[in-house]
Protein backbone atom coordinates (compact mmCIF):
# COMPACT_ATOMS: atom_id res chain seq x y z
CA UNK A 1 0.00 0.00 0.00
CA UNK A 2 1.05 3.37 -0.91
CA UNK A 3 0.09 6.79 0.70
CA UNK A 4 0.68 9.75 -0.84
CA UNK A 5 0.08 12.42 1.94
CA UNK A 6 0.12 16.45 0.35
CA UNK A 7 -1.21 19.50 1.48
CA UNK A 8 1.07 20.80 4.45
CA UNK A 9 2.66 24.09 4.39
CA UNK A 10 3.52 27.39 6.26
CA UNK A 11 0.38 29.64 8.18
CA UNK A 12 0.06 31.58 10.79
CA UNK A 13 -0.85 31.16 14.12
CA UNK A 14 -4.54 30.63 14.02
CA UNK A 15 -4.97 30.02 10.35
CA UNK A 16 -6.71 26.52 9.24
CA UNK A 17 -5.10 23.65 6.69
CA UNK A 18 -6.36 20.90 4.87
CA UNK A 19 -4.63 17.73 4.75
CA UNK A 20 -4.76 14.92 1.84
CA UNK A 21 -3.78 11.28 2.08
CA UNK A 22 -4.26 9.32 -1.02
CA UNK A 23 -3.88 5.45 -0.61
CA UNK A 24 -3.08 3.40 -3.56
CA UNK A 25 -5.94 0.83 -2.52
CA UNK A 26 -9.51 1.27 -1.93
CA UNK A 27 -10.26 3.30 1.65
CA UNK A 28 -12.88 0.71 1.95
CA UNK A 29 -9.93 -2.02 2.40
CA UNK A 30 -8.54 -0.66 5.58
CA UNK A 31 -8.99 -1.24 9.19
CA UNK A 32 -7.98 1.85 10.67
CA UNK A 33 -6.79 5.06 9.17
CA UNK A 34 -4.91 7.65 10.92
CA UNK A 35 -2.97 10.80 11.38
CA UNK A 36 0.20 11.40 13.04
CA UNK A 37 3.18 13.70 13.55
CA UNK A 38 6.43 14.43 14.03
CA UNK A 39 7.72 17.59 15.71
CA UNK A 40 11.81 18.11 16.00
CA UNK A 41 12.78 16.10 18.99
CA UNK A 42 10.54 14.46 19.59
CA UNK A 43 8.41 11.35 18.97
CA UNK A 44 5.84 10.36 16.60
CA UNK A 45 2.53 11.21 18.23
CA UNK A 46 -1.12 10.18 16.88
CA UNK A 47 -3.25 12.84 16.12
CA UNK A 48 -6.69 11.34 14.72
CA UNK A 49 -7.66 7.55 14.02
CA UNK A 50 -10.46 6.53 12.03
CA UNK A 51 -12.26 3.15 12.46
CA UNK A 52 -13.71 2.28 8.81
CA UNK A 53 -16.06 -0.42 10.32
CA UNK A 54 -17.15 2.04 13.07
CA UNK A 55 -16.86 5.11 10.80
CA UNK A 56 -15.81 7.17 14.13
CA UNK A 57 -12.30 8.95 14.92
CA UNK A 58 -10.73 9.75 17.97
CA UNK A 59 -8.58 12.47 18.31
CA UNK A 60 -5.61 13.51 20.41
CA UNK A 61 -6.33 15.76 23.76
CA UNK A 62 -4.95 18.90 22.25
CA UNK A 63 -6.31 18.52 19.12
CA UNK A 64 -10.05 17.62 19.77
CA UNK A 65 -12.65 20.34 18.96
CA UNK A 66 -9.75 21.95 15.92
CA UNK A 67 -8.83 18.82 13.89
CA UNK A 68 -11.69 16.91 11.97
CA UNK A 69 -10.88 13.55 10.39
CA UNK A 70 -12.61 12.68 6.84
CA UNK A 71 -13.23 10.61 3.62
CA UNK A 72 -13.93 10.68 0.26
CA UNK A 73 -14.91 7.71 -0.93
CA UNK A 74 -15.47 8.74 -4.21
CA UNK A 75 -12.09 10.14 -4.96
CA UNK A 76 -10.31 7.66 -2.45
CA UNK A 77 -9.08 10.06 -0.63
CA UNK A 78 -9.03 10.73 3.69
CA UNK A 79 -8.62 14.37 5.09
CA UNK A 80 -6.95 15.89 7.87
CA UNK A 81 -8.91 19.51 8.72
CA UNK A 82 -6.74 21.76 11.06
CA UNK A 83 -8.07 24.83 12.69
CA UNK A 84 -7.43 27.59 14.61
CA UNK A 85 -3.45 26.17 14.49
CA UNK A 86 -1.09 26.72 16.33
CA UNK A 87 2.68 27.16 17.20
CA UNK A 88 2.64 23.87 18.95
CA UNK A 89 1.25 21.79 16.18
CA UNK A 90 4.47 22.44 14.38
CA UNK A 91 5.46 19.22 12.98
CA UNK A 92 6.25 16.52 9.77
CA UNK A 93 2.48 15.08 9.91
CA UNK A 94 2.43 11.47 8.18
CA UNK A 95 -0.98 9.11 7.19
CA UNK A 96 -0.89 5.73 8.30
CA UNK A 97 -3.63 2.79 7.69
CA UNK A 98 -3.92 -1.00 8.78
CA UNK A 99 -4.54 -3.46 6.83
CA UNK A 100 -4.85 -7.06 7.90
CA UNK A 101 -2.56 -5.85 11.01
CA UNK A 102 -0.24 -4.74 8.77
CA UNK A 103 1.27 -0.67 9.23
CA UNK A 104 1.58 1.39 6.49
CA UNK A 105 3.02 4.97 6.14
CA UNK A 106 2.99 7.26 4.09
CA UNK A 107 5.95 10.06 3.32
CA UNK A 108 5.45 13.18 5.68
CA UNK A 109 4.00 16.89 5.09
CA UNK A 110 5.54 19.44 6.69
CA UNK A 111 3.33 21.85 9.08
CA UNK A 112 4.47 24.80 9.75
CA UNK A 113 2.52 27.52 12.16
CA UNK A 114 3.92 30.69 12.76
CA UNK A 115 3.24 32.99 16.20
Amino acid sequence: VQLQASGGGLVQEGGSLRLSCAPSESIFSFDVMGWYRQAPGKQREVVAVFSVSGGTADYADDVKGRFSFSTDGAKNTVYLKMNRLKPEDTAVYYCSVQQRRRYYWGQGTQVTVSS
